[in-house]
């Protein structure tokens, strides 16, 4: 899935973006006080994403 429609998921499930890392963009979600890194490629494997979203604690959509 593109980068930046998931990050835009991720914006519309009330995380925020804490900082740029050299590689990563850190991500947190205020609700939880949950953590996670999300690479900087323009496609993000879906079991990657999957992943992410459970660090997070939000849902994950199959159709981005």
């Amino acid at each position: 899935m593109k980068r930046k429609r998931f990050l835009k998921h991720l914006r519309d499930n009330g995380c925020k973006l804490e900082r740029e890392g050299g590689s990563h963009s850190w991500w947190f979600n205020p609700l939880l006080n949950k953590h996670s890194t999300v690479p900087r490629h323009n496609e993000i494997d879906d079991n990657l994403a999957r992943k992410i979203c459970k660090d997070l604690g939000i849902p994950f959509l199959i159709n981005f």
